[in-house]
């Protein structure tokens, strides 16, 4: 991987509304997505919007899936975020898009922190190390 992460920007058309209004069958959809991609799940958050539409979040140890949905337009915004190369955000892509039972899906990836852009910040550690008070 050339990258410290995967990002990939998920958009679900055509989509069950009943699914997309229950806050309980998208968050285990979710923790599904994560568990089956590899993924050690750590937290999740999901909000029920009045009169509909659901947003949440499940944070992973290796980054987070998160949705918005719109039941009235039977669409679904998903985000899913990896980090390293341990879990395959397109799992998720594929389970999550069965669970809401899709007729259609799209997603573009990009690769987030390109390594050859970046230079590790060892001497942060060292700097604040050497300058840290002796009683501190």
């Amino acid at each position: 991987m050339n990258s410290l992460g995967r990002h990939i920007l998920v958009e679900f058309y055509g989509c069950s509304t009943e699914i997309l209004n229950d806050v309980p069958v998208i968050e285990s959809s979710m923790l599904a997505a994560a568990a089956e991609a590899g993924a050690t799940i750590i937290n999740s958050v999901f909000h029920h919007f009045s009169p509909f539409g659901v947003s949440g979040v499940v944070v992973i140890q290796e980054s987070h899936l998160a949705i918005h949905t719109w039941p009235e337009y039977r669409y679904a915004a998903v985000d899913l975020f990896t980090c390293g190369d341990s879990v395959n955000p397109w799992v998720s892509y594929d389970v999550l898009k069965r669970a809401f039972e899709a007729e259609h899906g799209n997603a573009i990836e990009l690769n987030r922190g390109q390594l050859e852009l970046l230079e590790r910040a060892r001497w942060i550690w060292v700097t604040c190390a050497m300058r840290r008070p002796k009683n501190w």
